[in-house]
């Protein structure tokens, strides 16, 4: 008998195609399972794997975007037009790309900037993007090589690390490419805090403070990384910092105001680009008891859930309209979910 089966829920209730959701449903029946279909709308997901009661699928890819129903059904005759729940569909906003952690929203007039990073050495003819708020895309520069993470001080000016010559460049309102602090081992993690200071991360083991000359001076120490050091200042103005490293059980460390550090959490795989909302919640692009994406985690470190399903995913950022923007290391993706971000820019 052909019919739609009811969804309880959809673990995360977020994502992107490609990822990975579990979908719990009322039990079927054995009959059933052999035929049974997951719909995001109207197209059906691939299943990893289903039971009598619950489903591994796979988001498939779409021409529509925001909030759509997730339903199932017995078989292919049966139409999911009831007991669906929603979900929200990312909606990409730029491709062919090649970031390495996560996008930076220019403060002053919500544009968003993302690199093509290349791979190391590799000069590419434009290493930065800006997206505007209509969501058209322009190229920016082409004078960084090896662009990692951007981030803006509190007066508006744009800098950008190079993990090709260890250098922190700022980009001026004519887009001038300059020189702004140097010998910074491989630079990657750029963030401010509070007061305009600048941090910057370098993988091999060293998170430096830069003056307002441009002047560096070693801050603290921290396990070297396989890859990049990717840093957030939080609301409660300490210094978190994520660097994947061979284990797969790898932690944020958090610095206080002294370069004190502790581990905030423990238990990601490949954790890298960080963000905060404004309640000091944390979200990071990393895989969290083997489900791959954004996982958000709880103030006092207690809690910790994948909210929006992808692969790929290196970095995050919240948008002035509470969008949140994934990135993947090809792509960006929008997705509509009304968190208000932290007052400190992320990098």
């Amino acid at each position: 008998m052909s019919r739609a089966q009811s969804v309880k829920t959809l673990s995360p209730a977020a994502g992107i195609p490609g990822g990975e959701i579990i979908v719990e449903y009322n039990e079927i029946s054995a009959d059933l399972l052999n035929t049974l279909e997951v719909r995001f709308g109207g197209a059906i997901a691939h299943l990893v794997s289903a039971n009598r009661r619950r489903a591994v699928a796979i988001i498939p890819e779409m021409a529509t975007e925001g909030a759509v129903q997730v339903a199932v059904a017995g078989d292919s005759a049966a139409q999911p037009g009831t007991g669906g729940v929603d979900f929200v569909l990312g909606r990409q906003v730029a491709g062919n790309l090649h970031p390495v952690t996560s996008p930076a929203f220019n403060p002053a007039d919500g544009a968003l900037f993302v690199t093509r990073s290349g791979s190391r050495g590799e000069h590419v003819p434009v290493s930065l993007y800006r997206i505007d708020t209509e969501g058209m895309i322009e190229d920016f520069s082409g004078d960084v090589m090896n662009p990692t993470s951007i981030a803006f001080d509190r007066t508006g000016r744009m800098f950008v690390t190079s993990r090709f010559d260890g250098t922190v460049y700022r980009i001026t309102r004519d887009r001038e490419v300059v020189a702004f602090a140097s010998d910074l081992g491989v630079a990657t993690g750029l963030a401010f805090n509070r007061e305009g200071q600048m941090f910057v991360g370098d993988r091999s083991g060293t998170i430096y403070r830069v003056n307002e000359i441009g002047e560096a001076g070693a801050w603290a120490e921290h396990e070297p990384s396989v890859s990049a050091y990717h840093l957030a200042f939080g609301p409660d103005d300490n210094l978190y910092v994520t660097g994947p490293t061979v284990s797969s059980f790898d932690s944020i460390t958090r610095f206080d105001q002294d370069g004190k550090s502790s581990v905030f959490f423990r238990g990601l795989g490949r954790p890298q680009g960080l963000a905060l909302d404004a309640a000091g919640n944390l979200y990071v692009a990393a895989a969290l008891r083997g489900r791959r994406g954004i996982v958000k985690i709880s103030v006092d470190a207690k809690k910790a859930e994948l909210i929006v399903a992808g692969m790929n995913m290196v970095g995050v950022a919240f948008g002035p309209q509470g969008e949140m923007i994934v990135a993947t290391n090809d792509a960006l993706f929008s997705l509509p979910l009304g968190i208000p971000g932290a007052l400190l820019v992320e990098g």
